[in-house]
């Protein structure tokens, strides 16, 4: 008996092809997110369409469109299995459907604005709504009141409610999220930008992303109103605090 425990003790289980999303990744807080490549392309070609408002000539601008470039092109150069035939399928759900996922104000509103397609940088997105719908039968009345004439019924006024607030009807349609990625593709996808995890590398994008609006609001390729003094820009040379060692490279 003793010598099969040690057999069964001794198999290792066979590797995950994928990650279970929701579980522990190690790091406190942290947990494995369900659709890392399809998020970091979208917060990395939202920070790209951001610093556009900044000047050409900014430095952060420069770096951050570098970094940020370098690290969506790994991204999207591992797709995971399954990825063409999906990609293939939305496009044409997209193009046959167009008024499910662009509700234009005063428009039908189909599946309840449950998508909604956004584009980024040339590339289309569609964020979909999760969790419970709100339920107007059971929410509590907030008070609005609706004039006179709307309640008798005038036609030019229900019209224009009716733009203020658009109907329904039943169409919908079943939106697929892209496959995921298998469990080497991760690790391959953190070896290559090498930030760490991938959830980490997420929180540092949309940390990124955030950084790029207070830029904006601080204007910082502006001229400083009270100008840095000599050399406090530059690098600090080589070894040039002791002497007899070796030459300040030129």
């Amino acid at each position: 008996m003793r010598p099969t425990l040690r057999l069964l003790a001794a198999v290792k289980p066979p590797p995950r092809r994928y990650l279970t999303p929701g579980n522990p990744t190690g790091l406190t807080g942290l947990f494995t997110h369900p659709l890392p490549r399809p998020t970091l392309i979208y917060l990395y070609s939202q920070t790209l369409d951001k610093l556009l408002a900044l000047p050409a000539s900014s430095a952060y601008r420069a770096a951050t469109e570098a970094l940020t470039t370098h690290r969506l092109k790994i991204v999207e150069s591992i797709r995971p299995p399954g990825y063409e035939a999906w990609s293939a399928g939305a496009k044409k759900l997209l193009d046959e459907h167009p008024e499910v996922f662009n509700t234009p104000k005063g428009g039908v509103s189909h599946d309840n604005e449950k998508h909604v397609k956004i584009v980024h940088g040339g590339r289309s997105f569609v964020r979909t709504v999760v969790g419970p719908q709100a339920d107007e039968r059971v929410q509590e009345w907030d008070g609005e009141e609706v004039p006179l004439e709307q309640e008798q019924g005038s036609r030019g006024n229900w019209k224009a409610l009716a733009e203020g607030r658009p109907g329904s009807d039943e169409k919908t349609v079943e939106w697929v999220q892209e496959p995921a990625l298998e469990a080497g593709q991760v690790e391959e996808l953190e070896k290559q930008i090498g930030g760490g995890l991938i959830e980490e590398v997420i929180q540092v994008a949309e940390g990124e992303l955030k950084l790029v609006d207070e830029m904006i609001t601080a204007k910082v390729w502006e001229e400083l109103e009270d100008k840095a003094g000599v050399g406090q820009w530059q690098y600090f040379a080589r070894d040039q605090h002791t002497t007899g060692t070796q030459e300040t490279p030129s």
